[in-house]
């Protein structure tokens, strides 16, 4: 496919702020140039989107900012690479601008480029329909289509009137529906175990410090009930990695194996997860484990956010299934004995085919070959 005017070829501006946008960008990249090998990509972009031959104009880590202080300390340099973007696409129209992820910093460049007469997409929903709901009379102006993963989100989209297309999650479309545990601990060289619990104290450094002694605190209860239980906690890089260590050094007693990545597999190796809310509840989900989720913030935070939250759950197994599938123990909740006795349920396998087969369901919802259907309404837009 390309442009009809001296049969120019299509161009393509995406901008992604980190890892997982790379990931989500050069999937839909790859499935782009599938339909026009001659597609023009320009933006930001990082590693695995340069390999499909994106252009990019600064590096993706120049946005890989987290937290209010880290933005703040780099707000002029933000917004001078935002202004280089705007004046880029305007010099090299683009037939469509694709923002994928990084809310804070794409709507606000969506937007301009939508009045300046560019169609735009974005691509994952903010959690608007969680918190700060006004966000969406900004987004409606913002953006032509917005492309979801979860089909809650789409649902919210559409009773707010903005043009929204439900794609699916490129992780459903990439873990098997029944995942191998036996396979997954022969990976790991942990054969021969009896009941195997994963913890995933979370990926950053105050989620670790806020919640890893409550998980180790219950793995001692649960050891004390089932003295066969091993736990294995796989740890997001080697920062983390030293971080649980450490920590680890106050529980002399408890046998702890820890793995640097591979998350995925210790997931599935497991007969139980304790993990942190977030994007790992999905996977874990996707790996049909029974799971305990918990949750710190600090006091004000949560003080705020207990204020501003409009949902009436955190984990998206249960967003998903919009009622309480697995444990959600938050904040002053989140205590040891709470978990252990949480864990210790689900550990008896009460209940859990029953729950692993609405995962089996839920999973299956989201496979709907991500990429592909989010390149399809990307073209669907071009050609509107």
């Amino acid at each position: 496919m390309s442009n009809d005017p001296a049969n120019k070829p299509l161009h393509v501006g995406i901008v992604v702020g980190e890892a997982s946008g790379d990931i989500l960008g050069s999937g839909l990249v790859k499935e782009l140039k599938a339909h026009d090998p001659n597609i023009r990509f320009t933006g930001i972009g990082g590693p695995l989107m340069q390999k499909e031959g994106f252009e990019s104009l600064y590096p993706m880590e120049s946005l890989s900012v987290m937290g209010l202080f880290e933005v703040l300390g780099r707000i002029f340099e933000l917004f001078g690479i935002r202004r280089g973007l705007k004046k880029h696409f305007l010099a090299n129209r683009p037939d469509v601008f694709i923002g994928i992820d990084a809310p804070d910093f794409n709507i606000g460049l969506e937007l301009q480029l939508r009045q300046a007469g560019i169609k735009t997409a974005h691509y994952v929903s903010p959690s608007v329909w969680a918190w700060r709901q006004k966000r969406v009379v900004k987004i409606a102006r913002a953006v032509d289509l917005m492309l979801t993963l979860f089909p809650f989100e789409a649902k919210f989209y559409k009773s707010h009137n903005v043009s929204v297309r439900f794609v699916g999650h490129p992780l459903a479309d990439l873990i098997p529906l029944k995942p191998n545990r036996e396979a997954a601990r022969k990976a790991l060289s942990l054969q021969n175990m009896d009941s195997m619990v994963a913890i995933l104290p979370g990926s950053r450094s105050g989620e670790v410090s806020r919640i890893a002694r409550s998980f180790f605190e219950a793995a001692e209860l649960i050891r004390k009930e089932n003295p066969s239980t091993t736990f294995v906690v796989p740890c997001v890089n080697q920062d983390r990695f030293d971080q649980v260590e450490e920590i680890l050094k106050e529980f002399p007693d408890l046998n702890v194996s820890l793995v640097l990545g591979r998350s995925r597999e210790v997931m599935a190796a497991s007969n139980l997860v304790l993990l942190a809310s977030g994007t790992a509840t999905l996977e874990c989900m996707l790996m049909k484990r029974p799971m305990v989720v918990s949750y710190r913030l600090n006091e004000l935070t949560y003080w705020v956010m207990q204020r501003l939250i409009k949902t009436p759950f955190v984990a998206l197994p249960n967003l998903l299934a919009n009622k309480l599938l697995v444990p959600e123990l938050l904040q002053d909740d989140a205590t040891a004995v709470n978990i252990s006795k949480a864990a210790l349920e689900r550990l008896s396998d009460e209940g859990q085919n029953e729950v692993a087969a609405t995962f089996t369901s839920l999973h299956e919802s989201l496979q709907r070959n991500a990429s592909s259907e989010a390149a399809q309404a990307v073209l669907d837009l071009v050609r509107r």
